[in-house]
């Protein structure tokens, strides 16, 4: 099971570090009194090709219904989510057909590992490693294929990345308010909102997994409620939102991808705390 493991690790190393980076240099920018508002004048290529547009989209959004900025936000998350769907539901489903094929190969795995633990010369160690990829290539096992299961990631988060700058650089957002609170001004109930949402995002997540795996990956299921609970403390209601709406279109595309790919028995079960 320690290629099964491996692949776990990578998975959440890479979400916690996406995380982390967002939230970092968001909380520097805050700190520093940096953050300018966007125009088309704003130098930069990021600037320019990824803020800037989504910032107009915001506007004219909330231009078409009556200024209402909260709208607009959740219209053009959606249209984000909904543009990427493709790229995430490849990934998901690349994910779980690696997961099959690996389970099956596990057997004939570990009477090599078996092996290569007592093998003590490099002769043999090198027959060994010989008849591994023999086992991957009967079972159609890409050992690359990890690293390509990052690709759709990284196509994402440009989109995302620019889409969270474009909310807190679009001035015109700070002065509206939407349903009960002011999208320029912290709000508890919608901080306590995202938190559940993305804790309730990563429970689903871990859906279908074993024992093990649910273990590994308990740490994430605490670990991002709380890092987005406490950036949302202080950041302006906008961004919660943000999050809110992104976490419940992520989990409701997480059923579906697991409803359309799971490749084993699991039932589709929230796992226990």
């Amino acid at each position: 099971m320690e290629k099964k493991a491996a692949f776990i690790s990578r998975k959440t190393l890479l979400a916690l570090l996406g995380i982390s980076l967002l939230i970092l240099l968001a909380g520097c920018q805050q700190s520093n009194g940096n953050i300018q508002d966007i125009t088309d004048q704003t130098p930069g290529f990021f600037n320019h090709y990824f803020v800037y547009p989504f910032s107009v989209l915001l506007k004219t959004f909330a231009n078409w219904f009556q200024g209402s900025y909260g709208f607009s936000i959740i219209l053009v998350t959606l249209m984000i989510r909904l543009v990427l769907l493709p790229f995430a539901m490849k990934q998901s489903k690349d994910q779980m057909q690696m997961k099959s094929k690996m389970e099956k190969a596990q057997p004939e795995l570990k009477a090599l590992q078996e092996k290569m633990k007592k093998a003590k010369d490099a002769e043999t160690k090198s027959k060994l490693q010989q008849e591994t990829m023999k086992i991957y290539q009967k079972h159609n096992i890409n050992p690359l294929a990890t690293l390509g299961g990052c690709l759709p990631l990284l196509i994402q988060l440009p989109f995302l990345t620019g889409f969270y700058y474009a909310i807190q650089r679009t001035p015109e957002i700070a002065e509206h308010s939407f349903l009960w609170f002011n999208l320029g001004n912290p709000d508890l109930t919608l901080t306590l909102l995202a938190a559940g949402i993305y804790y309730l995002q990563s429970r689903v997540s871990i859906i279908g997994l074993d024992e093990a795996q649910r273990k590994q990956m308990a740490m994430f299921s605490y670990l991002s409620p709380i890092m987005i609970g406490v950036f949302s403390l202080t950041a302006s209601a906008a961004l919660p939102l943000y999050w809110t709406i992104g976490g419940i279109f992520v989990i409701l595309q997480t059923l579906l991808t697991k409803k359309l790919f799971q490749t084993d028995a699991a039932p589709l079960t929230v796992a226990k705390s």
